[in-house]
């Protein structure tokens, strides 16, 4: 098949490759700056046309979480999608699909708070994403895409590895990057299909023993075999599916860590430092949960300070000091409310944080 590119926003790449990676059903509400998702799959009309995927406007963000939830026991490749005010609502569902086990697909948008806040680009909820919004010891993988291609990309992978390891996946990404337009690289269509994993509900059978999906456990004892499971479950993940980019690393004296949006001002940054002799690079996490955070600590004795660049009050620095565990200096640049920070902006704060005349 000849090679496809078309001219995309960065919420219409989502819809694309969900269509294209055979998903089957998505269950969302309208909220800017994420709607475009809805929307795309709505014009689509995907019931037959393409591959006869359910595309359900819900009465609200917690009927959507709960719609994905059982669309996803079946074994069906189920997606959503929200910004910052309406995820807030899904944490409850979020939580019994880590519970439950079930694999599925979250976006998440972001836009700035707290509150109803702005719809303009937000890195801020990097806690509720990476820490567990909602109840119970629980986690999901996170991607963090930083262009438009990423955002196409990172759909089948997330369902790939939402259906690997029986867990919610999440793309973490924001306004900005769900905004703007990029050409994206196409992959072939991929026709839905219906499996037996061994723990879907299927209906009934008279050749197999009943199946029950549920996050409910009343004896403590069984309770704990199930954390148990989950954690090795974990730790599993941890150990095989952290991703992360560094670019010009090898000899840095400082490393910037970013993500989404703010990696892409990051990179102009490592230019304009590199011009005036200083040697900075950058440590890009691709998956925030797992996050790198040996990579970093192998990092941290090579250079002399680390600075986080976010679109926050300063979230991701805190896990980034975990990793270094003391052994260099980390600071915090970033603008809240929805303000972008330009590349020079950060540079001469950069230089400011370090003293770096």
């Amino acid at each position: 098949m000849a090679e496809e590119i078309q001219l995309l926003k960065g919420n219409e790449a989502i819809a694309e490759a969900a269509i294209r990676c055979g998903a089957d059903a998505y269950f969302g509400y309208p909220i800017t700056p994420q709607s475009e998702i809805i929307e795309y799959l709505a014009q689509e009309d995907p019931y037959n046309k393409r591959t006869g995927m359910v595309v359900l406007q819900a009465e609200s963000e917690v009927a959507a979480i709960n719609m994905v939830y059982g669309a996803a026991s079946t074994g069906k490749k189920a997606m959503t999608s929200s910004s910052s005010p309406g995820m807030s609502l899904k944490q409850e569902g979020i939580s019994y699909l880590a519970g439950a086990e079930l694999p599925c697909l979250i976006v998440n948008v972001a836009r700035g708070g707290p509150g109803l806040g702005t719809i303009q680009p937000s890195q801020a909820d990097y806690f509720q994403t990476v820490k567990g919004g909602g109840h119970g010891d629980y986690n999901m993988i996170v991607l963090a895409p930083y262009t438009v291609q990423e955002q196409y990309d990172f759909v089948k992978l997330g369902f790939d590895l939402a259906f690997k390891y029986s867990n919610p996946v999440m793309i973490l990404s924001d306004g900005a990057i769900g905004q703007m337009m990029e050409k994206v690289t196409l992959s072939a269509q991929v026709p839905r299909e219906t499996k037996d994993y061994g723990w879907n509900v299927l209906g009934k059978s008279e050749n197999r023993e009943r199946r029950y999906i549920t996050s409910l456990y009343l004896q403590s004892e069984v309770m704990e075999q199930k954390n148990l499971k989950i954690q090795a479950k974990y730790a599993e993940i941890r150990k095989n599916e952290i991703r992360y980019e560094e670019i010009q690393t090898d000899d840095a004296d400082y490393i910037l860590v970013a993500y989404g949006i703010s990696a892409r001002i990051a990179r102009k940054v490592i230019r304009l430092a590199r011009a005036e002799g200083i040697k900075v690079g950058m440590l890009r996490p691709i998956t925030l949960w797992p996050f790198p955070s040996a990579r970093l600590k192998e990092l941290a004795p090579k250079v002399q300070g680390m600075l986080t660049v976010e679109m926050s009050a300063g979230q991701m620095i805190e896990d980034v000091r975990l990793a270094v565990e003391g052994a260099v200096p980390v600071k915090h640049y970033g603008r809240m409310g929805g303000i972008i920070a330009s590349p020079t902006e950060v540079f001469i704060n950069f230089k400011k944080l370090f003293n770096i005349a």
